[in-house]
């Protein structure tokens, strides 16, 4: 039972804050925890119980709570510089940022557009390939090509390509009409077909759009290797090498949409290193600030820079934020980068992948799970639920039931997934494998 300061306080909370991706009505049996304070892979709330954050807060706590060296990062920033507007100004944080991303790429994507979060980030890259496409005098390639089950933000524009039916049903008719093709997820391989398969089907399908609307198209965007929030639907680094040559071949602008696969997630830093292609624009935002202040950018070619280099100020990209490169921001994210390069953290994450895989195994095993699959340090699998009623609650049945067990776990539908931070000890990796499998006993069992 809460104690009366963690009751109140969640009383508090549901009077007066709206939460987000929630229907607030369900907060009457779905349990609202009022965390007070976290500590590397934990979470607590006011009566010092403890969640194991298997979500990474949304997939942007990379390295654990109340991380020290960020924390020194972030307090030594303070004393410098907390803001500065973007605009006629620079400063050292935001420079050493874009050159050190700059170099993760080989300098091929050269430059660097900030804001503060990744529907921003996919805003910002689609009006980029738009604009560069009418400052080359081409304005009419104004469409937009995405894949079924993609997610890419909930803002009008980021919406408009994104498809999945519960962010954008109710704003269908604010939305811009785009083309939305098949999907590579390996799961709609047909009998007999291969991963590879699946990605050539779909890659033809795109081809079959850009024979007949190349003149008309300004960008695919794709979220490289995994879908994340339509399942965790993975696919083929080959179908990132399709669309990177479909979209050399018609003149089309390729933007990955790295907001929750890039960072090292998927086992590179990017994850199109994975298909060794580039695209022309990589959206970042989430884990790059280590899951501690907002921050998004978007990496872009030199060749599509200089299409706005003019005199002309109608010409240049007129796109700003208030907070854009936000010194703290920048601070955090080259700290978060720093512990990437000391502690080899991309070899580090393939010795911890293998054991939390292996530690997995026996849920892999169970009769109710389908689609068990793996992609860098993400796990995921589909739970097979007869009963309907259990079925449409089952995300919410899981969620509660994990925070009974010291589990921070939020199921997408019936997908079960894990994107825990990256910091995990052997102990954890045990405890957290063990303790999914009685949480998800009890739920497919109720």
């Amino acid at each position: 039972m809460q104690n009366t300061h963690s009751s109140q306080l969640v009383q508090r909370s549901l009077q007066s804050v709206w939460h987000p991706c929630t229907q607030m009505q369900h907060h009457e049996t779905v349990p609202l925890v009022a965390v007070k304070r976290g500590q590397g892979v934990w979470l607590y709330d006011g009566d010092n119980r403890r969640y194991l954050d298997a979500v990474s807060s949304w997939w942007v706590n990379l390295f654990g709570h109340a991380n020290p060296r960020i924390n020194a990062a972030l307090k030594d920033q303070l004393d410098t510089l907390e803001h500065a507007m973007l605009a006629g100004f620079t400063h050292e944080p935001v420079v050493a940022l874009s050159e050190k991303l700059s170099a993760l790429t080989e300098g091929v994507l050269g430059h660097c557009f900030y804001a503060s979060d990744g529907a921003s980030a996919v805003e910002i890259a689609l009006k980029m390939s738009f604009h560069s496409w009418r400052n080359l005098g081409l304005p009419a390639k104004q469409e937009f090509v995405c894949l079924k089950g993609g997610y890419h933000g909930e803002t009008i524009g980021a919406l408009a390509v994104t498809d999945v039916a519960i962010f954008r049903d109710a704003y269908d008719a604010l939305l811009k009409p785009t083309h939305c093709l098949m999907s590579p997820d390996a799961r709609l391989a047909l009998d007999g077909e291969t991963d590879d398969d699946q990605a050539r089907r779909a890659a033809h399908e795109l081809e079959l759009l850009l024979q007949e609307r190349a003149d008309h198209i300004s960008a695919v965007i794709v979220e490289p290797l995994v879908q994340c929030a339509s399942g965790m639907a993975m696919h083929s680094a080959l179908y990132l090498q399709l669309v990177r040559q479909l979209c050399d071949q018609y003149k089309v602008h390729m933007i990955a949409d790295e907001i929750a696969v890039g960072c090292g997630r998927t086992g590179t830093f990017f994850a199109c290193e994975q298909a060794h292609i580039w695209p022309d624009f990589v959206c970042l935002s989430k884990g790059i600030s280590g899951g501690y202040l907002p921050l998004s950018l978007v990496m872009t070619r030199d060749s599509i820079y200089q299409t706005f280099y003019s005199d002309s100020v109608a010409r240049g990209f007129l796109h700003s934020h208030s907070y854009t490169g936000n010194p703290l921001a920048c601070r955090a994210a080259l700290a978060t980068l720093a512990i990437f390069e000391e502690d080899d953290v991309l070899a580090q994450n393939q010795v911890r992948a293998q054991r939390m895989t292996a530690a997995l195994e026996p849920l892999r095993q169970h009769s109710h799970v389908k689609n068990f699959r793996q992609q860098g340090m993400i796990w995921a699998f589909d739970a097979q639920v007869a009963d309907a009623a259990k079925a449409a609650t089952f995300s919410r049945r899981f969620f509660a039931t994990a925070l009974e067990h010291e589990l921070l776990i939020r199921p997408i539908g019936r997908t079960v997934y894990l994107m825990p931070p990256y910091i995990l000890s052997n102990d954890e990796i045990d405890l957290l494998a063990t303790r999914l499998h009685t949480v998800f006993e009890k739920v497919v069992h109720a």
